[in-house]
Formats: structure tokens, sequence, C-alpha cells
């Protein structure tokens, strides 16, 4: 049971909690870099231990069950995390809330049909979804990074002064452009590939829900 690929499942499962937990024994942005690099790398790990188990002939029960477990854990808690980070920020919290409601609603159907529930396989677009939703957590974990050094390096300059900066008119000796200009790519393109991910989410709830209707009938 104790095979490579399920180790490294186990490793992303028991990575997932730490997220939060980060959040309370951290400061910031040391909690915001501790998070992303746990995310990404419990990410990177979700790749490498299936293609291990494909090539090596390595795939187990143990590991099937674990694996979208160990995703869902990841990015449920991470989506519990953003939405605290940005206070409840709709732009954010709609989203999150579709995708939590989609995966409580299939783990639930899931459950119910029992052994039927290994005909409902995990289809194409579901992987495109969770890839999705990985791109979009990460993104949006590294705004608080760029936000805190901004904020940093601007620290006792003026509203006019830091305005003149990005505009050009004075020389960016601190790189204020740079970490402005990642802070706006990290949150729009989180933002939108989160509402992305939302869209996916709820077309491949809707296909398991198709899937599963004949076995609901009667």
């Amino acid at each position: 049971m104790m095979t490579l690929p399920n180790i490294l499942t186990l490793t992303r499962l028991t990575a997932a909690p730490m997220l939060g937990i980060m959040f309370l024994y951290f400061t910031r942005p040391f909690a915001d870099w501790a998070a992303l690099i746990l995310f990404v790398g419990a990410a990177l790990t979700d790749w490498v231990d299936g293609y291990i188990a494909r090539t090596w002939k390595q795939e187990s029960k143990l590991g099937t069950m674990l694996d979208p477990i160990a995703d869902k854990a990841m990015v449920l808690i991470a989506l519990l995390v953003i939405t605290g980070i940005f206070g409840l920020n709709p732009l954010v919290l709609l989203p999150a809330t579709l995708i939590v409601f989609r995966e409580v609603f299939v783990s639930g159907l899931r459950e119910f049909l029992g052994e039927v529930a290994g005909t409902l396989k995990v289809t194409k677009l579901a992987k495109w979804k969770t890839t999705v939703q990985m791109m979009a957590i990460a993104m949006l974990f590294a705004v608080g990074i760029f936000e805190h050094y901004l904020g940093m390096e601007g620290f006792g300059m003026d509203g006019v002064m830091i305005g003149q900066i990005l505009d050009g008119k004075l020389e960016d000796l601190l790189n204020l452009n740079f970490l402005y200009g990642g802070m706006l790519v990290t949150w729009y393109g989180g933002v939108i590939l989160l509402w992305v991910a939302a869209v996916l989410t709820v077309l491949s709830g809707a296909d398991y829900f198709r899937k599963a209707l004949p076995h609901l009938r009667g």
C-alpha cells in the first residue's frame, strides 16, 4: 500500500489543512508565501503521483480513493482561506460558493449511488476544471505578496507621489510599477480563472447528474 504514488497523495492530503494553519501562526506575507509554495507543490505532486502510478504500474485502490479526496481538500480549504483573505468579496465568494456546492453535491451523489458510482468516471471536463481551479487559487494567493511589498516599498510616500511614479513622471527606483502590475495581474487573472473554473465546475456537475439520472429513477 505504501507505494511512492500513495505516499505523495498522503503528503498532499496532510498538507491541505496546513493552508489554513499557516495564517494562524505566520504573519503576512510569510503566510502568503508558505501557502503559495505549499499549494503549488501539492498541485505538482497531483500530476507526479498519477504519472508514476501509471508508468510504474502502481495504481491501487487506496490511491484511487485518496487522490480525489486530497484534491478536493486542497481546493476547498484553499477557497476557504482565500474568501477570508479578501473579506468575502463577491467576486471571489460567488464562484467559490458554486465550486463548494458542486463538490458537496457530486460527493453526495457518488455516496448514494454506492457501487454504481464507479460508472461515473472522471471526465476531461472535470480534469480541466481541477487544473483551472488550481491555477486560479495559486494566482490569488500571490496577490497578497505583491500587495504587501508594494505597501512596504511605498511606505512614507503620499498618494500623489505614488501616482506620479506609476504614471512615469518620477523615476521608479523601487520597482513600484512591477509590484503594482503584479498585483493587478494576479488579482484580475485569478478572479477571471476562478469564474471560468466555477463555470466548468457547474457544467461537470450537471454532466455527472445527467449520467446518474437513470440510476435515480424508480
